[in-house]
This record gives C-alpha cells, sequence and structure tokens, in this order.
C-alpha cells in the first residue's frame, strides 16, 4: 500500500451515520483576548461595537459564517476557579477578581448574562461548564437555578431582578474541565472525581431533569476515561475528551496529528460500551469532543494569550481534524473547537478591525456543505512513515491493516446529502511535495450526473503562507470542471468535491 496510487471508492448504500451539525460547536474562555476585545469590546475606540450590547459587530458576522450552533463557557482552565456568581448583576458592583487559571485578574463585567446574549445573537445554544476545583455543588445548583429555574425560588428570582425573567433552558452543563491535570485548580484522582461528580449529576439532574451532563474525560486513552466512564455512565449522555495537535514545525507531523483523534474516538466508544455492558445499560453515551484543534505551546504560549497565527499547513490539519470527526460521526456527537476569537482561533481582531485565518476556510466549508449521511469511503493512498506526535501513532501504523492506517496522504471523508441528490467528498493531500491524479468510483447504484464536478479549493504555492493585515493568501477558491472520472489534486491542498448524483 505505501507505493500504490491513490484511488478513492464511495458507495451510498454504505453509510455510517449522520453527521451531527454539533461536531461544528465553538468555545468562548476567558482567556487572552477571545472575550474582551474579540467577542466583547464595548469602549472600541472605532466604533465597532454595538452600543446595547457591547458586541463586535463585525466578530459576530464573520462567526455567524460558520454555522456555529453551540458554544462552550467559560472555561477551560478559567472555571476551576470561577465564582459565577461574580458575573451577574450591575456591572460596577462587580468585584475584580485574581484569576488562577492564566496568571491575571479578572473584571467580570461579561459573565452569565451576557453570554446567553451572545449566544441569542448567534443563535447558538449556550454550553456551561461548571467549577469543580474551588466550586462547590451549592455553587452548581444555584447556577442551574438561575439559568433554568422559572420557580418562585432565590435565584430564579434574581435572574428576574437582573432584567431577564424567562429561563434561559441551558441543556448542556459539563461536570468540571481537565479535572485529571496538574496545572487544573482542584486536581484529583480518578476515582475521587467520578465519586463527586456522580453525586453532582443526582442533585443537578433533581433540579432540572431535562439537562444534558457531560462528563470529564482526558484524552479517551487514557486510564482517567475507563474509571470514570465506569461509574458516570448511568448518569452522564456525553464523554467529554481533549486533544490538540502540535506541528513542532514539522508539517508531516502537523497534518498526521488528527490520527491520536481518530484512534481516541476508536477506543472511547469502546469504553463506554464496555461501562454500559458492566452496568447493564440500554442508553446512549456519546463522545463531546469539546476542546480540540492545532496549538503549539511553544508557538504560541497560553499564559501570553494563545494568540497563534495560522498557515497553510494549520488549515490543511484543521481540514484533517474534520475528516475525522465526519468519518466518526457515530461516536462523536458535539465537538468544540478552541477558541473563537483570537484564542488558537480562526479569527484575529485588533481595535480597527479582524481578520480570517487560513484555518477559518475549512471550518466554513465544513460546517455548510459537510451535513448529512457520512459515508464507509475506501481510499487506497500512498503511507507516511515517518515521526508522530503522540509517537504511538507511529508505531500502531506499523501493524496496522490497509483499511486501519490512519497516516494516508490523501484523507478523505464523504457525505450524502439530506436531499439524496448530491455526494459532497473531503479530500486533503497531505502531501508537502506531491500532487496526485486520483480515480473516484462510485458504487453501482449511484451516476454522477450533469458532466461537471463543483470544487472549493483551499491552496497556496508556500505551506507557510499565512493570512493576516497585508490580506489572504489562503483561502477558498471555487470552480467549477468538467467530470471525467479523476480528480487531480495539488501538493498541500484540501478540496471540497461536489458532485450531483441519482441514486439507483
Amino acid at each position: 500500500m505505501a507505493s500504490s496510487p491513490p484511488t478513492i471508492h464511495i458507495d451510498p448504500a454504505r453509510s455510517i451515520s449522520r453527521v451531527d451539525p454539533r461536531i461544528y460547536s465553538g468555545f468562548t474562555e476567558h482567556m487572552g483576548r477571545c472575550i474582551y476585545g474579540g467577542i466583547y469590546d464595548p469602549e472600541n475606540p472605532h466604533s465597532l461595537a454595538d452600543p446595547k450590547t457591547g458586541f463586535r459587530k463585525d466578530v459576530l458576522s464573520v462567526l455567524k459564517e460558520l454555522n456555529i450552533p453551540i458554544f462552550r463557557y467559560p472555561g477551560g482552565n478559567f472555571v476551576s476557579s470561577y465564582r459565577w456568581q461574580d458575573g451577574i448583576g450591575p456591572k460596577h458592583l462587580r468585584p475584580r477578581r485574581p484569576e488562577l487559571a492564566w496568571l491575571t485578574e479578572e473584571s467580570n463585567q461579561f459573565g452569565t448574562d451576557e453570554f446567553m446574549q451572545f449566544c441569542k445573537e448567534m443563535n447558538a445554544e449556550p454550553y456551561i461548564c461548571l467549577n469543580m476545583g474551588t466550586g462547590t455543588l451549592e455553587d452548581a445548583l444555584a447556577w442551574l437555578e438561575y439559568c433554568n429555574s422559572s420557580a418562585n425560588t432565590y435565584y430564579a428570582n434574581l435572574r428576574r431582578q437582573n432584567g431577564h425573567p424567562e429561563p434561559y433552558r441551558v441543556k448542556y452543563w459539563s461536570l468540571g474541565n481537565e479535572v485529571w491535570g496538574p496545572w487544573q485548580v482542584g486536581q484529583m484522582e480518578s476515582h475521587d472525581y467520578a465519586k463527586k461528580a456522580f453525586q453532582w449529576a443526582k442533585a443537578l439532574k433533581l433540579l432540572d431533569p431535562s439537562i444534558q451532563l457531560i462528563s470529564c474525560g482526558e484524552t479517551g486513552y487514557a486510564d482517567w476515561d475507563r474509571v470514570t466512564l465506569k461509574k458516570l455512565v448511568p448518569v452522564v449522555d456525553y464523554h467529554s475528551i481533549h486533544i490538540y495537535t502540535v506541528s513542532e514545525g514539522n508539517h508531516a507531523v502537523n497534518v498526521m496529528g488528527p490520527a491520536a483523534a481518530e484512534k481516541a474516538l476508536e477506543i472511547t466508544k469502546s469504553l463506554i460500551d464496555l461501562a454500559k455492558i458492566e452496568a447493564g445499560l440500554d442508553k446512549q453515551v456519546t463522545v463531546c469532543f469539546d476542546e480540540w484543534n492545532v496549538w503549539d505551546p511553544v508557538r504560541a504560549p497560553g499564559e501570553k494569550g494563545a494568540e497563534e497565527h495560522y498557515d497553510l499547513s494549520d488549515a490543511l490539519a484543521v481540514a484533517s481534524w474534520l475528516n475525522v470527526f465526519v468519518r466518526k460521526a457515530d461516536v462523536v456527537k458535539i465537538a468544540c473547537i478552541a477558541q473563537s476569537v483570537n484564542v488558537i482561533s480562526p479569527i484575529i481582531t485588533s481595535p480597527k478591525g479582524l481578520f480570517k485565518q487560513t484555518t477559518f476556510h475549512p471550518l466554513k466549508l465544513f460546517a455548510t456543505l459537510m451535513q448529512g449521511l457520512s459515508l464507509n469511503v475506501h481510499v487506497e493512498s500512498p503511507l507516511y512513515t515517518g515521526q508522530t506526535v503522540p509517537n504511538w501513532v507511529e508505531k500502531l501504523e506499523k501493524n496496522a491493516g490497509g483499511d486501519e492506517k490512519l497516516t494516508k496522504y490523501i484523507d478523505v471523508s464523504a457525505v450524502l446529502s439530506d436531499s439524496k441528490d448530491e455526494v459532497r467528498v473531503a479530500i486533503v493531500n497531505r502531501h508537502a511535495m506531491e500532487g496526485y491524479t486520483i480515480p473516484i468510483r462510485f458504487g453501482p447504484a449511484c451516476d454522477v450526473v450533469g458532466g461537471t464536478v463543483k470544487v472549493h479549493e483551499v491552496w497556496s504555492a508556500d505551506l507557510k503562507d499565512n493570512n493576516g493585515w497585508h490580506g489572504e493568501r489562503v483561502r477558498n477558491v471555487e470552480k467549477e470542471i468538467p467530470w471525467s472520472g479523476e480528480y487531480s489534486v495539488k501538493q498541500h491542498s484540501f478540496q471540497l468535491l461536489i458532485f450531483k448524483v441519482k441514486l439507483l
């Protein structure tokens, strides 16, 4: 297989699962310039903020292009020492606090009510991560009451007093963030966390049985995940995992990084199944991959705001990430790119404006076009056999069978549209030097009609090309070409092909 020419086989009769639009969700943390100077900038000197809400009008307009269905808030590491009560009520009375995750100061000028207004403006659902560091179960129940209760009780009335008569009806609540991590305020051992989270889950569901709970996982392939799932599967709806991939200045390491996430999803699914078998349950529990992205902490340190400036290689890595989520549509139902503005983000702002990073373009193409039924695509491709991060990917690849290989240079996902008249194929050529002419073969019960294929292409001559105040060197180029049964992909490129089809 290492030397075989690439071929893509697509049969719409071989489906995986419906692609959940929630895999294209976002994340807003009180970190760097994500909130202040990003989403929220009421004192913007160039009048870019809405005078009523303080939101950056240009930021919200561009974010809306990504069709983001859910925003996670307020962290991230930030949440583990966050007192949510500080962020409500009259702004001149809100206390300024030391912030322990990123060692800054938190003004609390943006809090729960502002976040709910932001989600309303974005036509997105809110997702709240609970503080299981310095926070108590009493704090968590109070936050849930403030957001969701219609009763004549203290925190529901406090919400009304603050000008919000109707409940927010927040559906998604996670039981802490990265509680396993030594950097986390309130770090716990897996058994201790599982016992505590189980009790929190019971109480939260007593207050509002309609909510959906997310357990705090690690990477999906850690023993933490096994221990916590065994205990929490009976009381949660999703299991959260976090993975970031790095470039280390090496394009191949960068674009092959999402292979770790694909294997992590396979392992997590097995751990969920094992926990359900042991508990005798038939309920559905799926993965909420609520932090993912390309992030090189050496290149963009978190304590300095993590303002990554992405290049074409990073855009191809993000496209590979999204291919994983589409291929694993049966396992992952929610995924939140970290983050939304400025912090390891597809958008960078200044007081005067913003620009779209290279990663914005694959995000938009997937979010708007890769919807429908995920198809089980067979790909023959030359293989990458070099260094991987983490290194266990490289070791597993040596013994994997052809279809199990995760480091193919030609990386593909495909969907059948809901109208069943289009097949959309996302192709990343991850090879830095080689272009390929690739036959694309459809199953016997599928005909390509119309004689042409619409193509969206993200490419630039130099892998290090980026976007910035100088303009967009990396962008989406649309074209329509005659269809001859094969497509020529450029070296280091991403393309999304839209075929008009007739199912027989």
